[in-house]
């Protein structure tokens, strides 16, 4: 009995060893690194061996890890703490400035710039690995069975062309802007443009501005492409398009699903997996857990406006900590910057929060956020409602959704004062359709065959056991505009209309002459 049963476990053993593959990643920095690394945690814990391709300053990813194996690059791309904290600082001196039409092209020219320097680096840290004999050839021997990427960047993308491996994504951006408008169809009727504020409900009026909101996708073509059009001329060629590149995909992970988005045309190789980093709540550390049962029946708000925010102007977050001191709630605020002049004694400050768990957390009534996807899912997880105090990038898209949905109040930071932050606060506090419609999307959100983080995990062990996914993925993004939208099919039965209704008007036209012809023959 004991032979059979260890020629069981070893037969399982060989089958598990079998199914471990090579990953190869090549992260963005910053919050996105938080989902990615989920990701690859997991699939440490499947077996899979994975390698991380980082930078030498890299901000959020750490050279040493139990998951992850980093493959060190000497280069600095830039964009540390620092950098992105002075970049919103400046991003809230334009907003203040308080002209809507030239703070708006102030703003794109900003984020383009800023946009512009950051690919720029990443391709030349793409050149700088390719052209290290010893580091490329180290990972062409690795024998990696699948790039891992988020395409905020394309450094993975067109590192996996020039390696010949396939492309999974762990994705809601790209670099052109929102995922779905790169591979699936976007009818402008009823897809809103990201950043646009619009729903799928739209009127005459909005329908124009949601069409002429699409141009600004060519001003972002604009600032990137550049960069990777020169990386691809560099490596393969003056006929390969870079974005094409992105296109040819195998399998989108998409961080949001259709509780979070509106209802739109999707692809078959688009994998949704929101959610797939929220997790049932842990027990607070002692002392968050004492304060939140400090606070009785009224309960507790938590506020937090990302890692990005170091110091808010200091009008700005004195008019807010006056607000949150008139709240019979007790508030844990994660704020690193210098200490409200006005904050009350029912708020604390801490330099970092348990995220997830104060928001699962039982006395938790609301959540005052920036608007980042991953908070906001979790919020959603966890039908906590939301004040949102939108700052940069998608944030301002992210929350509109969530107003719409009837889950949130969002409100412009640069303009708060007071008043009007504690009549948000209340309102979204005791008005009771708030946590109705939350507790409705918890539950859509949660209610799924297969958890997010499994589905995420099968989809990239497919495309490490096939090669790819190829039966999955469109040659659409390979047709000229004018083919893919069948100008020029109709075009072509214009013409043929035309030319049949112009032929027979001949005929006709020429019966009728040759009948007067001979009519008059007969009558002379």
């Amino acid at each position: 009995m004991s032979a059979t049963i260890w020629k069981i476990i070893t037969t399982l053993t060989l089958i598990g060893s079998i199914h471990c593959g090579k990953v190869l990643v090549f992260p963005h920095d910053g919050s996105h690194w938080v989902n990615m690394n989920i990701l690859i945690q997991e699939l440490h814990n499947r077996g899979h061996h994975v390698t991380v391709i980082r930078a030498a300053d890299s901000w959020y990813i750490k050279e040493q890890s139990p998951y992850y194996h980093s493959l060190d690059v000497d280069f600095s791309v830039g964009g540390d703490e620092d950098f992105f904290r002075t970049f919103i600082s400046r991003q809230l001196e334009i907003r203040r400035e308080g002209k809507p039409f030239w703070t708006r092209i102030s703003l794109d020219m900003e984020m383009g710039a800023v946009f512009s320097e950051m690919h720029r680096k990443i391709c030349e840290m793409v050149i700088r690995i390719i052209e290290d004999p010893k580091l490329i050839q180290s990972i062409r021997e690795a024998g990696y069975d699948v790039m891992l990427t988020d395409p905020a960047n394309g450094g993975g993308v067109v590192l996996a062309h020039y390696l010949n491996l396939p492309l999974v994504f762990n994705v809601r951006w790209t670099v052109h802007g929102e995922a779905h408008f790169a591979i699936a169809p976007s009818p402008a009727s009823f897809v809103p443009f990201p950043l646009s504020m619009l729903t799928d409900k739209m009127t005459f009026f909005q329908r124009v501005y949601n069409v002429l909101f699409h141009l600004r996708l060519y001003f972002y073509k604009g600032v990137v492409g550049p960069h990777y059009s020169a990386l691809c001329r560099r490596y393969f060629g003056p006929d390969v398009n870079y974005f094409e590149l992105f296109q040819a995909a195998d399998i989108w992970l998409m961080r949001v699903d259709f509780v979070f988005e509106f209802p739109r045309p999707t692809m078959p190789n688009v994998v949704y997996m929101s959610c797939f980093q929220c997790k049932p709540a842990k027990a607070l550390p002692d002392d968050l857990e004492a304060f939140a049962e400090s606070s009785g029946e009224h309960g507790i708000v938590v506020m937090s406006l990302g890692t990005l925010v170091g110091q808010l102007p200091d009008d700005i977050a004195n008019e807010m900590a006056a607000a949150l001191a008139k709240l019979p709630q007790k508030v844990i605020w994660r704020y690193p910057g210098k200490k409200p002049s006005t904050l009350g004694n029912n708020t604390i400050l801490r330099d970092w929060l348990p995220q997830n768990d104060l928001l699962g957390h039982p006395k938790t009534k609301l959540f005052v956020s920036h608007g980042g996807t991953n908070g906001i899912l979790e919020a959603i997880y966890h039908s906590t409602p939301i004040v949102g105090l939108p700052l940069v990038f998608d944030q301002h898209d992210n929350l509109s959704r969530m107003k719409a949905k009837g889950v949130a109040r969002v409100l412009d930071i640069v303009t708060i004062n007071q008043n009007v932050f504690l009549q948000a606060i209340q309102e979204v506090i005791n008005e009771p359709s708030y946590t109705i419609n939350m507790k409705k999307l918890s539950r859509l959100i949660r209610d799924t065959p297969i958890q997010p983080l499994d589905n995420a995990m099968f989809w990239i062990e497919f495309v490490m056991r096939h090669r790819g996914a190829t039966h999955l993925r469109t040659e659409s993004y390979k047709m000229p505009w004018y083919a893919y939208h069948s100008v020029d099919v109709v075009a072509f039965l214009v013409s043929v209309a035309s030319g049949t209704v112009l032929l027979i008007f001949a005929v006709v036209r020429y019966v009728c002459c040759r009948a007067c012809r001979r009519k008059r023959v007969k009558q002379d």
